[in-house]
């Protein structure tokens, strides 16, 4: 090997650790002089790594850790930030997709409504879709397995800011360009999980 060809394979070898870190999603080792990277939003979309048992097309809400999951191919998953149910108020359970809303109305429950009539009451005939409503661009209505709607929703938010807390009354929030993204992916009929 002549002293051009060692150089050239240093140089690969250095390199390397930066292409593995960009191929998994990492960011890669920091650069001498290098400007500061801005920090990364922790409820972004990205790919991920899941367990390879969830069926391609579901969707996995771990409740505890903010985030919800498209399963897109065995083992992998896009990951998407969610607000969930305050501590008494988090759903758990399997359910199906039985309905798909663009700008959906919103009524909110009788419990809503008892627990907080001075937010809730004025709209007990419901509020029309719309760029103010609390479910935001799209929703995902889960319905249990005798086909009864469980009053659950996968929705956007008008509360962007909610995403990676305990704030909702049960449902799970996503940002809306998340939930118009994921709306357009899903079916009716996909299983959800929600742990």
């Amino acid at each position: 090997m002549n002293r051009r060809q060692i150089l050239m394979l240093s140089a690969s070898l250095i390199a390397a650790p930066s292409l593995v870190f960009a191929q998994q999603g990492l960011p890669a080792a920091p650069r001498a002089n290098a400007a500061p990277t801005p920090a990364r939003d922790p409820y972004a979309p990205v790919e991920v790594a899941i367990r390879p048992d969830f069926e391609v097309g579901s969707i996995v809400v771990v409740s505890k850790d903010y985030f919800l999951y498209h399963v897109i191919a065995p083992g992998r998953a896009v990951r998407y930030g969610v607000a969930v149910g305050k501590a008494e108020l988090v759903w758990r359970g399997k359910a199906t997709i039985g309905r798909k809303t663009e700008w959906p109305s919103w009524t909110p429950t009788q419990a809503m409504i008892k627990r907080n009539p001075g937010q809730y009451a004025k709209w007990s005939d419901g509020m029309p879709g719309g760029p103010q409503n609390p479910l935001g661009a799209r929703a995902l209505y889960l319905y249990d397995a005798r086909g009864n709607d469980t009053a659950i929703r996968i929705h956007g938010t008008t509360e962007p800011n909610s995403i990676g807390r305990s704030v909702s009354n049960g449902c799970i929030r996503m940002r809306n360009e998340a939930v118009m993204d994921l709306f357009e992916q899903v079916p009716l009929g996909t299983p959800v999980y929600v742990y």
